[in-house]
This record gives C-alpha cells, sequence and structure tokens, in this order.
C-alpha cells in the first residue's frame, strides 16, 4: 500500500512537470504577452509589428519583421533588446554606459543590450561587446 502511494505521488509530479514543458517552448498568440511586454513595445517601438511571439520557461520572446528580437520575463518586463543593425533606444541604456560608449566608441551605436545579474551586456555596431556593471562602470571587454 505505501508503495503504492509512493508511486501515485512520483507519477503525479512526473505529469506536472510534463504538463509545464509543453506549454513552455511554443509560439503564442501575439495577444497572449503580458500587457507590460505590449506596452513596452508600443512605446519603444510605435510602428514595429511583432511576427512571432513565444513563451519559454516562463519567459517570453517577440520578434519582428525587421528581425530585432526582445525578451521579457515572467511579468512582461524587458531583459534583452536586440535591434540587430539599428541602435537600441537611447531611452533603455543607462546614463553612464551610453556616455562611455560615446567617449570611447565614437561613431558607434548600441545594438543590443541584455540584463545580467551582475549589470548590463551590450553590443555595439562595429561588434564589440562591453560589460558593465549595474552602477555602469566597465567590468569587460570582448572584440
Amino acid at each position: 500500500m505505501k508503495t503504492t502511494k509512493y508511486f501515485m505521488m512520483v507519477l503525479v509530479c512526473l505529469l506536472m512537470q510534463s504538463a509545464t514543458c509543453l506549454a513552455d517552448g511554443r509560439p503564442i498568440p501575439v495577444e497572449q504577452l503580458p500587457k507590460a511586454a505590449k506596452d513596452f513595445v508600443a512605446k519603444y517601438f510605435p510602428g514595429q509589428n511583432i511576427i512571432y511571439a513565444e513563451k519559454e520557461y516562463g519567459k517570453y520572446e517577440a520578434r519582428f519583421n525587421n528581425g530585432m528580437e526582445i525578451e521579457f520575463d515572467k511579468k512582461g518586463n524587458w531583459d534583452k533588446v536586440d535591434c540587430k543593425t539599428t541602435a537600441v533606444p537611447a531611452a533603455l541604456i543607462p546614463e553612464a554606459i551610453a556616455q562611455y560608449v560615446q567617449a570611447n566608441f565614437a561613431g558607434a551605436v548600441i545594438t543590443k543590450i541584455d540584463k545580467e545579474r551582475y549589470g548590463y551586456e551590450i553590443e555595439l555596431s562595429n561588434d564589440i561587446d562591453l560589460k558593465f556593471n549595474k552602477q555602469g562602470a566597465l567590468i569587460g571587454l570582448d572584440d
């Protein structure tokens, strides 16, 4: 009896986990993006069309018809913005990072910004990657 109870408990846990995994990594209708994500897109990327949305492991991803991609956390707050060949909106870039890039990489623009636990990782139009702490101080460079 005890073994059967244990087996049933394990089976229920496995089924619950499978159901959760099936829901992740799947395309979703754009309308199912969190409100905060849709508001973010409307504010910073007006006129851009989302052609694909996906939910994976509680996070969301939106892809646009121009190739741009944005990742959001489960609440719809942006986590990564990849504009590919165009500049990330200036309002998304912390002031200290923007000043550093302007002073040290004249002519380059930030095409990707990614929030990390330690701060930010950015990619420039000249293919240089920079890492900054939360205060905006440079902590790493990768070319």
